[in-house]
């Protein structure tokens, strides 16, 4: 008897499944077009299906669009906190995945402990997705490649490059790099670089990732340019951090060095004058909105595929 289909990481998937999954989110999308926001998909394949969505942190775009999207496919949705659950008092992980399996259909995560992630899955009898953990973001990496394709075509052989922190959402593009063969280069400060077991990976599975501190040299004639915030939840030190990111902010000079019709992506939340400039975000290149809406289409092939309908 083989076990749930789970949806970790990225580095732990085929890529056909993964290609699988964008391809069944754009035709979801396609569908659902001129269709009012609240109404139910064409096909609503997850009737009687109940998602229960674990939030240890704060969310806007995961917890709304796991909602939205369970609902949208005919299926419901079950919020939970970490201070509404035993989880909260004590209870382990493990007691928490058994119980919760017997309830519900598939199971959200979205904590700061990848291990609670790893915990859940193992002992889990339903599919359990990764929401968000302190070292990844697949879901999100989902979208992003929907959005550059939709926009630029098929993204393999394409030149991506990230300034900024070395944070869960630029591990999670060197894994979407291996996965969907497109060349990626990573600009960070010293002090915040990636973790070098994904680089590891990468350079173990024939992925074209380079690394520089220099973010004019990562940003040169790339197809695509990518940050993201430069003060995660829970992190401290807020000044010092920004000094030392603020070389690698996206301004509109730095977005220049890129091909002229280059691509802007920010998975969000954006704060303006810290890790891009309001021009940028607010410009021409910019995708980050349909990037904020493909996390929908995006959630509802995860769904689908980890629930095999």
């Amino acid at each position: 008897m083989t076990g749930p289909r789970h949806f970790l990481d990225l580095d732990r998937l085929d890529a056909a499944d993964l290609r699988a999954i964008i391809e069944r989110a754009k035709r979801i999308k396609e569908a659902r077009a001129g269709l009012p926001k609240g109404a139910v998909d064409p096909q609503t394949p997850l009737d009687g299906h109940i998602l229960a969505a674990l939030f240890e942190r704060e969310s806007t775009r995961t917890r709304v669009s796991f909602d939205v999207g369970m609902r949208q496919l005919g299926g419901r949705t079950m919020v939970l906190t970490g201070d509404e659950m035993q989880l909260g008092r004590g209870e382990s992980v493990a007691d928490t995945a058994r119980v919760l399996s017997r309830f519900v259909d598939v199971l959200m995560l979205r904590t700061l402990r990848h291990d609670y992630l790893l915990e859940l899955a193992e002992h889990a009898s339903v599919p359990v997705i990764n929401g968000l953990t302190q070292l990844t973001h697949p879901c999100q990496l989902m979208a992003d490649v929907m959005t550059i394709e939709e926009h630029r075509g098929p993204i393999a052989g394409k030149v991506v490059a990230w300034t900024g922190d070395g944070n869960n959402v630029c591990a999670s593009l060197v894994h979407a790099a291996v996965k969907f063969d497109f060349e990626l280069r990573i600009a960070t400060p010293k002090k915040y670089v990636l973790r070098p077991d994904v680089l590891d990976w990468a350079g173990e599975n024939g992925g074209r990732v380079t690394t520089t501190n220099d973010p004019w040299e990562a940003v040169k004639n790339a197809d695509c340019v990518f940050t993201d915030t430069f003060v995660s939840m829970g992190q401290t030190g807020r000044e010092k951090r920004l000094e030392r990111l603020a070389p690698f902010r996206v301004t509109a000079r730095l977005l220049a060095e890129a091909k002229p019709d280059a691509l802007f992506l920010h998975c969000l939340p954006a704060h303006r004058g810290e890790e891009m400039d309001a021009d940028v975000i607010d410009g021409p290149q910019s995708v980050v909105w349909d990037e904020a809406e493909n996390r929908l289409h995006v959630q509802k092939g995860i769904l689908l595929w980890c629930l095999e309908k």
